[in-house]
């Protein structure tokens, strides 16, 4: 295979002329030079001795789960990512991050990993357009399910997570930053997930869908594809081992987020990816205690928290939503990666 040919020629030192300009030898971090824009990542993983290496991508995304390799195994592997600034949530409350590609091997026993980075300016893209729960989180210990979106598809989409911290669907439609920045972003046939409940806790349902209404008209005012997906559930249970209406996204006003969300799904005639019902299923399948490390605990991060996601937790998350977009037949699910779908 060609990539292989040029990790041959890379362990043997005679790296063929017209291959060394675009290949780089990656040991545990390593920065690439381009401007903002979609890339393909090209990965040889292996070597000499056995591992397991993956790749995160700028601010913490999960571009690549660890993959094993036996000594003297390689593995190769490819994947899209985007670039921007800021890296992380679009407030840019972590900071700009640094200028081009970020990559950082991961993995409980990393290898040197050859990197070829390719601009892919007609990538397809996945937007996110959602709150904490989804954000890339630059710094521990929270961590967002998009944030680990990436780590399920293979080279081909870009997800371009603009999930904001604090974000309901007041404020995403009414800061500047936020959908008025997405919006023109968005190209024909571009997905567009729409994931804000958590913060609408004051939002009437009138105006909840109204918001969301909106939000599906200007995305497909740009020939994109709204999905609209429900909100994950908060580790909140009672004393009967069910979930609790606050754990069920209901808010303060007693109106059900998810339920509203379900029904404008069915109005606007577009899927639903029902996030709400399938992490419900697996925490009360798991039960109160064994599914508290989803989830941001007092042991592991310092703080007991029953809405934000461990690096766990949002792997897991992400697989519910990645296994709901196969199932709904969504066209990105094309370039899902069906031994991350798991069960």
């Amino acid at each position: 295979m060609k990539i292989l040919a040029v990790v041959a020629a890379l362990v043997l030192g005679s790296v063929p002329a017209a291959a060394s300009p675009h290949w780089t030898v990656c040991t545990g971090s390593c920065s690439f030079d381009v401007p903002a824009g979609d890339y393909q990542v090209d990965v040889v993983l292996g070597g000499r001795d056995a591992g397991s290496t993956g790749l995160d991508v700028e601010a913490r995304r999960i571009a690549l789960a660890p993959v094993a390799t036996k000594a003297g195994q390689y593995a190769e592997r490819s994947v899209t990512v985007e670039v921007r600034t800021p890296e992380g949530m679009p407030s840019g409350q972590d900071g700009p991050g640094t200028p081009g590609l970020q990559v950082h091997l991961t993995g409980p026993a990393p290898q040197p990993v050859r990197i070829a980075v390719t601009p892919r300016p007609k990538a397809p893209r996945i937007f996110v357009i959602s709150d904490s729960t989804a954000s890339d989180w630059a710094k521990l210990p929270k961590n967002g399910w998009a944030q680990a979106l990436p780590e399920f598809f293979r080279a081909g989409p870009s997800v371009r997570n603009y999930a904001q911290s604090g974000a309901s669907t007041v404020s995403y439609l009414a800061d500047p930053l936020y959908f008025a920045r997405v919006r023109p972003m968005i190209r024909g046939g571009d997905t567009v997930l729409i994931q804000l409940a958590h913060n609408d806790k004051q939002t009437t349902e009138d105006v909840y869908r109204a918001n969301l209404a909106t939000l599906i008209d200007g995305v497909r005012a740009q020939g994109g594809a709204p999905v609209l997906v429900t909100p994950p559930v908060r580790h909140r249970f009672g004393a009967d081992g069910k979930l609790t209406p606050l754990g069920l996204v209901v808010n303060n006003l007693g109106v059900d987020l998810p339920a509203v969300m379900r029904d404008v799904a069915r109005q606007q005639k577009i899927p639903l990816l029902d996030l709400t019902a399938r992490s419900q299923a697996l925490l009360e399948s798991l039960g109160e205690a064994a599914s508290w490390p989803l989830y941001l605990t007092l042991a592991h991060d310092g703080v007991d928290d029953a809405t934000h996601l461990s690096r766990y937790g949002a792997e897991q998350f992400a697989a519910l939503v990645a296994r709901a977009a196969a199932q709904a037949r969504l066209p990105l699910a094309a370039f899902l990666r069906p031994e991350r779908l798991g069960r």
